[in-house]
């Protein structure tokens, strides 16, 4: 069976405003159906469960949700407006803050960059959401296009 690199950024935000959402869902759905690429987890300790949390929704449940329904990306927001506890504008907004101002540290930022021939210089990306991507674009080139 082929994986699949998973390429939603965590930049990216489904209708409900919150960023990082459409990639949890996308992750976790390749998962448990054994298509995720490897190397990536279906449900990490950093943006995957920023999001998990910054919206007071349960690790498990939310993993639950997605291996037995198998749901489409708005069926899963809806399931997310019905049992998460922060989806207020305030905490969506202060969870998708800590998003796009979550930097690596400079070991990951140095090795994601030096995988992509980029220079660590004033014009390279600190923010975990680029060097995320670069990572993604160069793990899907070399799985795929390669």
């Amino acid at each position: 069976m082929n994986t699949v690199v998973p390429l939603i950024s965590s930049g990216t935000a489904g209708p409900l405003g919150v960023l990082h959402l459409p990639r949890l869902w996308l992750k976790l759905s390749l998962e448990s159906s054994g298509r995720l690429a490897q190397g990536y987890p279906g449900a990490g300790t950093g943006f995957d469960q920023m999001v998990i949390d910054g919206l007071g929704l349960k690790r498990d449940a939310v993993i639950a949700f997605i291996k037995i329904n198998k749901p489409s990306y708005l069926q899963f927001e809806a399931w997310v407006k019905k049992n998460g506890t922060k989806l207020d504008k305030v905490s969506i907004e202060k969870l998708n803050a800590a998003i796009r101002g979550y930097n690596h540290d400079d070991a990951c930022r140095k090795s994601i960059l030096g995988a992509n021939d980029l220079p660590d210089d004033a014009n390279a990306p600190k923010d975990a959401v680029n060097l995320n991507n670069l990572d993604d674009w160069k793990e899907f080139h070399d799985a795929v296009l390669r």
